[in-house]
């Protein structure tokens, strides 16, 4: 007890306080991201390859008092933690710079860092039971216990548009009872899109009282026998109330932007993946429910600033094809730029 008592004095009192500032905190986009708890914070926005520069600032409490360290440091870390394996983290990504050797500090004090162009695969998520995350953490090291302080940043992965988009075009039937066939545009859509579709009777049979559409988020964590499942309804879109009849065709919109959706994670660092369905639900007035789910790709598109990646996409293809087939591609970059 009285060992635990003298650490936590110790802690208590601690002689300096650090800051992490990026360099271009002015200027970043901020974005909302959900925390644990399920509120909503600003953080902000990275994207896969871009610096991450700033600066460390230590300000000693008692000004004259000098702090004595093992060493002073900064690291990048991308991690995944699955709620249920608790303080075991998997770092997929971990950059660390020592910014001051061993020694004491006099007086307050400014340290730059600069990662470099840093990879940063996955995009941020907090999720049901797992969590997946980008943080700086500067350390000023001591004997007996670091000063620390973390600072969280949200990384966005951006897709091009697919090249293979077909529409998805299924019949579900009931012998003799119910034969319907839906279709809807696309089987990839970016997060902001429209689903657009078409729902055909071709023979009714059964007293169908409500029919709906939901999309639902599908999180899968963990491998093997300890693989856990959570489904959760994220939209439910009333295609109709009352009867259908033979021969009738009923059309959806379903307008994406309105939902909290994430771009489909497919197996993330072995850890975990979130997947999207659209199901189709029909309940006939005995409340028996019938229904037929499709997996659908969820991606994000980048934003009108990034645009002139198109540019600089053409203008690797020019460098790698030989100028004659990219003088199209050039002025097609062009055109998206200035429309």
């Amino acid at each position: 007890v009285h060992l635990f008592n003298t650490m936590s004095f110790f802690s208590f009192g601690q002689s300096a306080e650090i800051d992490v500032v990026l360099n271009d905190a002015e200027t970043r986009k901020k974005v909302e991201h959900k925390t644990e708890d399920g509120k909503k914070d600003k953080y902000f926005l990275f994207y896969d390859g871009e610096t991450v520069s700033g600066k460390v600032n230590v300000t000693l409490k008692n000004p004259g008092k000098r702090l004595e360290h093992q060493g002073i440091k900064i690291e990048f870390v991308g991690q995944i933690e699955l709620y249920y394996d608790r303080g075991n983290h998997h770092e997929f990504v971990s950059l660390v710079k020592d910014l001051a050797r061993p020694g004491e500090i006099t007086q307050s004090q400014t340290f730059d860092f600069e990662f470099t162009h840093v990879e940063k695969p996955y995009e941020s998520y907090t999720g049901q039971n797992v969590k997946l995350r980008y943080f700086l953490r500067a350390t000023v090291i001591r004997r007996l216990n670091d000063i620390i302080k973390e600072m969280d940043i949200v990384v966005h992965t951006l897709s091009t548009y697919p090249e293979l988009n077909s529409s998805i075009k299924m019949e579900v039937g009931i012998e003799d009872c119910l034969h319907i066939e839906f279709e809807y545009n696309k089987s990839k859509y970016h997060l902001k899109d429209v689903i657009v579709g078409k729902i055909y009777f071709l023979l009714v049979r059964i007293k169908i009282k409500h029919m709906e559409i939901d999309i639902i988020k599908r999180e899968t964590t963990g491998t093997g026998p300890s693989v856990y499942h959570e489904n959760d309804t994220i939209a439910k879109y009333e295609i109709m109330d009352g009867a259908p009849v033979r021969g009738e065709s009923i059309p959806i919109r379903l307008f994406l932007a309105g939902y909290d959706l994430t771009p489909t994670m497919r197996d993330i660092n072995k850890k975990f993946s979130v997947r999207y369905y659209l199901n189709l639900v029909l309940i006939d007035e005995e409340e028996r429910r019938y229904f037929k789910q499709q997996e659908i790709t969820l991606w994000r598109k980048g934003d009108v600033v990034r645009k002139s990646m198109s540019h600089q996409a053409a203008i690797a293809s020019q460098r790698f094809e030989g100028s004659a087939a990219s003088e199209s591609a050039l002025e097609q970059a062009a055109k998206e730029e200035s429309g």
